[in-house]
């Protein structure tokens, strides 16, 4: 696929020869004359990298590569700033700002394409990365110190995908939380449990990836409603998937006649009805279709 470049610049001469050498060089472009106009092709579409000039009318460059690495999903692609700032305060403003490069106006342009082809061969490599680890089955995501998603195997944005707005808050404030911790040194590391709306998941820290990026694991947590699993996909009543449960737990029928205030007789009759609806015949058989299917969720 080939790769589209977004050209930010209010000056439109400025655009159009970009654009044309661009075109001259197999590359696609994208054109906006503001920062506001960057965030809502960004919002349609996104680019595989961006030409940002740091001066504008309005919202200036340094401001909309900071918006643009806040946006879900648009954290990982470079963004190049153009423009006559050379000072070294400018240079580490845009570096700061989310930045991977800069180039000095008038512009070279073997010089920015020579770049562009640097940027757009890492950004590629990142994208094969991420495509191994969900080829694999990875179910990984990059957040900021604030919690904000800036990159996600495909698994795991189809897992997030799933949840609305509020849940989304929700888990971007239990990853701030864990990455503070981490960064402080005071635990955060463990795998732990986090609500998230009416779901709940699994997160992990698995360490710093890169500057202002912090990896975790995620997977959808079922703890607490087994029970309600079991009884959905193997049309179980509630006592049933109950005493189910407790059965792949290893307990006994007196074992359960406690745990579920019931008589043990009462305990059988529904161990006789669950052998009957899994088709097995014996506590080891029902115990192994329980374990495939918590398994599977």
């Amino acid at each position: 696929m080939t790769p589209v470049i977004l050209i930010v610049d209010d000056d439109a001469d400025a655009r159009a020869l970009l654009q044309k050498v661009m075109a001259a060089n197999g590359l696609v472009s994208q054109v906006a004359g503001s920062g506001e106009e960057a965030l809502a092709v960004i919002g349609a579409t996104m680019p595989d990298l961006i030409l940002l000039d740091a001066v504008m009318p309005g919202m200036g460059g340094f401001e909309a590569c900071r918006q643009i690495k806040g946006m879900e999903g648009a954290a990982h692609i470079p963004v190049i700033f153009m423009t006559g700032l050379s000072e070294t305060e400018h240079v580490v403003s845009g570096l700061a700002a989310g930045g991977v490069d800069y180039v000095t106006k008038p512009l070279k342009i073997e010089e920015l394409l020579a770049r562009v082809r640097v940027h757009l061969g890492n950004a590629y490599k990142t994208r094969q990365a991420l495509t191994a680890l969900d080829s694999l089955g990875g179910r990984l995501l990059a957040c900021d110190a604030a919690g904000a998603l800036l990159w996600a195997t495909g698994e795991t944005q189809r897992l997030l995908d799933d949840i609305d707005g509020e849940a989304m808050a929700m888990l971007r404030g239990a990853l701030a939380a864990r990455v503070a911790l981490a960064v402080a040194g005071v635990g955060g590391a463990e795998e732990e449990t986090h609500a998230a709306g009416a779901q709940k998941f699994s997160l992990g820290y698995l360490g710093a990836a890169a500057a202002g990026e912090h990896l975790f694991s995620i997977a959808r947590s079922f703890e607490g409603m087994e029970a309600q699993m079991l009884q959905q996909q193997l049309g179980l009543t509630p006592r049933e998937a109950d005493v189910l449960i407790w059965t792949a737990r290893g307990k006994s029928n007196k074992d359960m006649s406690e745990i579920l205030n019931i008589s043990a007789r009462t305990v059988n009759k529904h161990l006789d009805h669950i052998f009957i609806k899994l088709g097995v015949e014996n506590r080891a058989a029902a115990t192994a279709v329980a374990t495939r299917v918590l398994a599977r969720r």
